[in-house]
């Protein structure tokens, strides 16, 4: 093994005795500053949600025009999802960190530049587009990390990861809630920033490792696409991550627009359900670890429902105390099932390996490169959700005036997300997903359930 930034020649997490004699120190090393670089680049993504808040009628912005914004920025966040992901192939896990946290230099100080009364809504949106960037930091992040840990820590580690990442939202709306109250401008927010992601740079630099083994496989880019588990995946996370960003990005908006709530008075309490949202999801994993993610899951879709359906009484009886509450538990609900959902992709292919009739090392293997590949394809996807949320909001309040017909809408798709995580992953009869079954397929669809 290495240090010091090092490639890594020989990485074998799944052998107990190498794990025991320093292989779990530097997969947790690598963990600790990944989480690091993750924060920051989810902070600049979900920037724009916090910078809307200081936008006051002298910008010449109309609700319509905050939403698209918002829309734009989650729609380049989770587009470049895709190439993050083959990025730590292509440079390696510790080089790609250094590269990605750098980039977002440009968008914080692109914003830093433009952010006053009289810039056009088409600077605005542009440089909303170069902030998309901090969304692909997860991609990379979360598929450099499944290749440092064992499929039995897999659920915890991913979720440590992500969730230390998804807890850039509330933080970077805490600063703005500390800077709107302290009557400072987003200039404000923007200087705190910019040193920290140098910071995060340079600590890549000094302390993170590449692993030589993750070479450069665009093979594994097409198994993974042409695998249908792959997408299955991909439309459950559009149900968990696509909630917690879309939310993330709306809700102050929604309590603005639809509860009268000036920009202080949605600051109080838009970062608690992102907070909890990020927190939880460790938990998420942990418990996927223990009982099955696809059972996690299934039964957080069934939360999520319930929750969302009491949104849609308290939206329509205008109820301020009843809808913040039932938005901080789906945020938490979204944040559980992010890490459940992505426990189950690793658990799935490793599934599909043994199907092969690989063992061991081999099947490991197998594992982790159809895995990690699909991840960013999933991340990316999953993202997307986020875009369809904020233009369901921003369709819901030109048409309705309210945010209620968008979260009928969130209500059919859970329901939907259920019976498929039903159907293919706890439904023991289910055929495979992914073209025809040969016989060891067959047997290994019985055992999607303990993903």
């Amino acid at each position: 093994m290495a240090a010091g930034g090092r490639w890594i020649e020989h990485w074998d997490p799944e052998d107990e005795t190498f794990w025991k004699e320093g292989g779990e120190r530097t997969a947790n090393r690598n963990l600790f500053f990944s989480v690091l670089s993750e924060h920051i680049g989810f902070s600049v993504w979900t920037l724009w949600s916090v910078l809307v808040l200081f936008m006051g009628p002298e910008y010449g912005l109309t609700p319509a025009d905050k939403f698209l914004l918002t829309s734009v920025v989650t729609l380049v966040g989770a587009v470049v999802r895709v190439p993050y992901t083959f990025a730590v192939a292509l440079f390696g896990g510790r080089n790609w960190t250094i590269i990605s946290a750098s980039l977002l230099l440009v968008p914080t100080t692109a914003a830093f530049v433009v952010m006053e009364p009289g810039t056009s809504f088409s600077t605005f949106l542009l440089v909303g587009l170069l902030a998309g960037i901090g969304g692909g930091n997860f991609a990379s992040s979360m598929t450099n990390i499944n290749a440092f840990f064992p499929l039995r820590k897999k659920g915890w580690a991913l979720g440590m990861n992500a969730g230390g990442g998804n807890i850039g939202v509330p933080v970077i709306q805490l600063v703005a809630l500390a800077i709107i109250g302290a009557s400072g401008g987003p200039r404000v927010l923007l200087g705190i920033y910019i040193p920290l992601i140098v910071v995060a740079a340079v600590l890549s630099a000094l302390f993170m490792d590449n692993i030589a083994s993750v070479k450069n496989d665009t093979g594994a880019a097409k198994d993974a696409a042409r695998d249908g588990h792959t997408w299955i995946m991909a439309f459950l996370y559009v149900g968990t991550f696509g909630s917690f960003i879309g939310y993330s990005f709306a809700f102050g908006q929604v309590l603005q627009n639809g509860f009268g709530r000036t920009p202080l008075e949605a600051a109080y309490v838009t970062f608690i359900g992102p907070l909890l949202g990020s927190l939880i999801r460790p938990v998420g994993g942990k418990l996927a670890d223990r009982y099955g993610g696809a059972r996690i899951t299934l039964w957080n879709y069934v939360a999520m429902g319930a929750a969302t359906a009491v949104l849609i009484a308290a939206s329509m009886r205008e109820s301020l105390g009843l809808f913040v509450t039932a938005f901080v538990v789906l945020f938490v609900l979204s944040g559980l099932g992010n890490g459940s959902t992505f426990k189950m992709i690793p658990g799935i292919f490793q599934a599909k390996a043994e199907a092969k009739g690989l063992t061991g090392e081999a099947a490991a293997s197998y594992g982790r490169r159809l895995s990690g590949a699909s991840m960013g394809l999933i991340g990316a996807v999953g993202a997307l959700g986020g875009v369809g949320i904020n233009l369901a909001f921003r369709q819901s309040f030109l048409s309705y005036g309210s945010g209620t017909g968008a979260f009928v809408a969130f209500l059919v798709f859970y329901a939907a997300c259920f019976l498929l995580t039903w159907a293919v992953y706890l439904r023991r009869t289910a055929a495979p997903a992914a073209g025809p079954a040969a016989p060891t397929e067959e047997k290994a669809q019985l055992s999607y359930a303990k993903v």
